[in-house]
């Protein structure tokens, strides 16, 4: 994930407030709290991911490539990946695929998969080349395959089960969407958060300048914005898609969570709450399970990569907001 320009980022702002005129009103339940604490000064999490069987959940560090795990019940998170584990600068798209191996991404990087069990590296993707880039977010379709943005090149990659177990291998575009994008400045920002549908048919993935939000189809490469009937997601960063056709977005620089309806076939999405808080802490990304969202508040905006900076923050946590 990569915060905008002072400029853009009012801009963004005054264009989501605006958008979100006449929305669905935060409803009377839902709740924000905290989940877990970070340890940590400069952590600034970015990335998260709950592994289905333990329900243990992973938070990544923007800051330093640091992976934290918080098991269930505790509130504190302890150190996964320790800071600068196999060269890592970033975390800031993490994953846990069925089989309970650990996706991070570092976005000046690639994508490495780690052993939940024992920390250690099972594999290791590299985009190939000195050219600009940015791997951002990630999702994992049924037959096991990752999908990973890249918000510089507006392209997304994709390592199959093959190339898993490989091991190894240059990271190589998929689907380039730059075509389909709207016109940006040249090494501009665009895709960030992506998921991928429960029968794999389809990928969704975000603009976060534009507020666009795209579907790839996988059967056909063809890609399409999906109708979001008349609004936008202007800021969204990290995405959470339902079994049951729930979209959750965090929207950052706003402190906004919202929830969408989409169709079955991912083509229109219906947005049916928003909830605004600054308790949110310019949330990046967000996880839902058993009953509650789990959002990263990461303060980019506190001395991060967020400019200009509004304070120090003391605790790095993890929110748990209830009714969204």
């Amino acid at each position: 994930m990569k915060l905008l320009p002072t400029a853009t980022v009012t801009a963004v702002t005054t264009a989501l407030t605006l958008a979100l005129l006449g929305a669905a009103p935060p409803s009377a339940d839902t709740r924000i709290s905290t989940a877990f604490s970070i340890p940590g000064g400069k952590v600034y999490p970015e990335g998260i991911a709950t592994d289905s069987r333990t329900h243990t959940v992973y938070v990544g560090s923007y800051a330093d490539g640091t992976v934290y795990r918080a098991r269930p019940g505790r509130t504190e998170a302890e150190v996964f990946l320790p800071a600068g584990t196999d060269g890592r600068h970033t975390a800031n798209g993490l994953r846990v695929d069925a089989r309970g191996r650990l996706w991070v991404t570092d976005s000046t990087a690639g994508v490495s998969v780690y052993d939940t069990a024992t920390g250690s590296r099972l594999a290791h993707f590299e985009v190939a080349g000195d050219a600009p880039r940015f791997v951002n977010d990630l999702t994992i379709t049924p037959d096991g395959a990752a999908y990973l943005t890249d918000s510089i090149r507006g392209v997304i990659y994709r390592v199959t089960p093959g190339q898993l177990a490989a091991g190894s291998g240059p990271l190589t575009a998929a689907y380039d969407l730059s075509p389909a994008l709207r016109p940006r400045p040249a090494g501009g920002f665009s895709l960030n958060g992506i998921v991928a549908d429960r029968a794999g048919r389809h990928l969704l993935t975000v603009d976060m300048p534009e507020g666009d939000l795209y579907r790839v189809d996988l059967a056909t490469g063809a890609v399409s914005r999906v109708d979001l009937g008349g609004r936008d997601m202007k800021a969204a960063d990290g995405l959470d898609l339902a079994p049951d056709g729930t979209l959750r977005v965090a929207h950052n620089t706003t402190n906004t969570l919202t929830r969408w309806h989409l169709t079955a076939d991912g083509t229109r999405a219906r947005l049916t709450r928003t909830v605004t808080d600054p308790s949110l802490q310019i949330p990046t990304t967000l996880t839902h399970t058993r009953g509650r969202t789990l959002v990263v508040r990461s303060q980019f905006d506190k001395g991060g990569p967020l400019t200009p900076s509004t304070g120090t923050p003391t605790t790095f946590t993890v929110a748990s907001v209830r009714g969204l």
